[in-house]
């Protein structure tokens, strides 16, 4: 999934690291090999 808005938190299925976006570059975000899932807000 495409980073798309400043804000999005994202996190590793696989070590439980969470980033949050602070600039959007439209890459995907990737950790352990796996592509990160967006933690919906609320």
């Amino acid at each position: 999934m495409a980073v798309r808005n400043v804000g999005e938190k994202y996190k590793c299925n696989v070590c439980g690291n969470e980033v949050v976006v602070t600039k959007v570059g439209g890459g995907e975000l990737v950790c352990c090999g796996q592509p990160m899932e967006l933690i919906p807000e609320g």
